[in-house]
Formats: C-alpha cells, sequence, structure tokens
C-alpha cells in the first residue's frame, strides 16, 4: 500500500469573510518534510466591499511560501520587501529571528469585485537556522521550470523532478510540485524523498488505484513512489523533503523547537519589539495563549 494516512482538511476562518481549508498541522503528524502548516483557500469571489487584508503580524522559526492560482496581493515586509504577489510565482520569506509583514489586496484591484484562490505553506526551519536574519525571495512565474507529458503538465515550484531544478533556495531537502493532469491522464512519481504527500487541488483522484478526493491529502509510505490517475481531470500538489530535525511547537504564528523562544516572541510581540513594517500602522494584537 503506498498511503500511509489521509488528511483531511478542517475549515478555518480568518475572519472577513475569508476561509481557509487547514490539512497541517495534523493530529496523525505534524510535518511532512520541513512542511509544518498548509492552507488552501479559495476558489473565492469576493464583493467590492470584502476586506481581507491581513494586516502586519510577526513570525519566527520558519519561512511562509505562498503561492497563487488566481488573484494577487501585496506583500509588505520589516526588512522593506514590497511585493505584489501574482499567480505562478513563489514566495518565500525567511522569518527566522523575526519578521512582520502585512498581505494587501492591490490598490488597482481594491473596492472592486475580485476572485482568489491559492495555498499559503509554512516551512519550518532546521534548527540550526532557526535564529538566522530575515529576508524576502520572490521567484516569478516565468522563472519556476515546467514541463508536459503525454496527458498533463507540472511546475516544479521547489526542489528537484522530471530532471528540472526549481531556483527556489532552501534550508533543507524540500520537494514542492503542481501538477495538472487532463481527463484520463496519469502519471508515474518516482524518486520521491524521505517525506512527502500528495494534496488533491480540484478533481478527485487515485493513488495506486486508490481514490484520493478533492482538498484531501495522502501521506506516502516512506521511501515509495506512486502512479497517479484521473477519470475527469484533476489538480493537486507534491510536498515532502528531508524530515523535520525534531518536534516543534507553535504559538499562534511563531514556530520553534523551544516553549522558551516562543514565550520570548510572543513577549516581543506584546511590548512592539519586533522592527516594523515600512509604511503600515496597524497590528495584529497577540491572541491569548490556550488553556
Amino acid at each position: 500500500m503506498t498511503i500511509s494516512t489521509f488528511f483531511k482538511s478542517h475549515e478555518k476562518d480568518l475572519g472577513g469573510g475569508l476561509k481557509v481549508r487547514r490539512v497541517l498541522p495534523a493530529a496523525a503528524k505534524q510535518a511532512v518534510g520541513p512542511f509544518i502548516f498548509f492552507d488552501h483557500f479559495g476558489p473565492l469571489d469576493a464583493p467590492a466591499d470584502a476586506n481581507h487584508d491581513v494586516r502586519p503580524h510577526p513570525h519566527i522559526g520558519l519561512a511562509t511560501v505562498s503561492y497563487l492560482y488566481e488573484g494577487a496581493m501585496e506583500h509588505r515586509d520589516s526588512v522593506g520587501s514590497v511585493q505584489r504577489v501574482e499567480p505562478g510565482a513563489i514566495n518565500w520569506m525567511t522569518s527566522g529571528s523575526g519578521i512582520v509583514h502585512s498581505e494587501r489586496v492591490p490598490a488597482d484591484l481594491a473596492g472592486q469585485p475580485r476572485r482568489s484562490h491559492g495555498l499559503q505553506l509554512w516551512a519550518a526551519l532546521p534548527k540550526s537556522h532557526e535564529e538566522v536574519a530575515p529576508s524576502f525571495a520572490h521567484t516569478p512565474a516565468s522563472a519556476i521550470p515546467s514541463v508536459r507529458f503525454d496527458g498533463g503538465h507540472a511546475r516544479v515550484l521547489i526542489g528537484s523532478a522530471f530532471g528540472l531544478t526549481s531556483p527556489v533556495v532552501t534550508f533543507s531537502e524540500t520537494l514542492y510540485l503542481d501538477i495538472r493532469l487532463d481527463a484520463g491522464g496519469d502519471l508515474v512519481l518516482a524518486d520521491l524523498p524521505e517525506e512527502a504527500a500528495i494534496y488533491a487541488v480540484g478533481g478527485a483522484i487515485d493513488i495506486d488505484g486508490a481514490p484520493l478526493a478533492a482538498h484531501t491529502m495522502a501521506y506516502l509510505e516512506p521511501g515509495t513512489g506512486a502512479r497517479i490517475s484521473t477519470e475527469g481531470g484533476a489538480q493537486f500538489v507534491v510536498i515532502g523533503g528531508e524530515p523535520l530535525d525534531g518536534p516543534r511547537f507553535i504559538f499562534w504564528n511563531f514556530v520553534s523547537s523551544s516553549k522558551e523562544r516562543l514565550a520570548r516572541a510572543a513577549d516581543d510581540w506584546e511590548q512592539q519589539r519586533f522592527d516594523k513594517v515600512p509604511g503600515e500602522t496597524e497590528f495584529i494584537p497577540l491572541p491569548k495563549p490556550p488553556r
């Protein structure tokens, strides 16, 4: 059997009518490779008066990985980055010792109906890099390698596959593929990393004959490959990589191998000791810790 575990998404309301399907972390497994957080939002048609701006908020110990299928947003952060995020690009923000960022509707799209669809992932940083200097890297859609094959198309967002290597730089072995299969198409995935999972973004697929419904993730047996097929056409992503070097603690937007470090980050945010995002005056308050 190729599939070890199925992860079902659960809905989270982020406010303002913005709801996401959250898959990771899961009770059965905290992470797949370095990926410790997996959100899928949309496709969502927002009315002109919708407010889906994400005000400035902090991160430590992780890298955010943003990928859009539809829509656009403007990223701003405390290291001075200002970047319009559009479909097909990979935006990798390393929080390390601490970064603050906002994600807002671009000015040219504000006040009009709009559509959004995408994935937001976090990659936990290795212990040796948890406190690296924060940074932001944008890789445009045109720089992401892709390949067409009989029955489909694949983009190598991060890592190496199909004889192609993404230019996105990571801190450990990481794989992130975006694959479309036509109706009746199939594809054999081989040479996957030690930890790998498949998430059905849209449409149903079969993994070695086992069905995987849309918005569901399948964690593969370590070291195995898989034959993916679909009757009606589908889109899915493959994520994975080298296993994390130990468990991680998570509180709000903070990830660390140390509970004490989480507490310090929470206090720093509450006391507003993080660097500010230039031009921003708002911020998201620290939530109360769970009891």
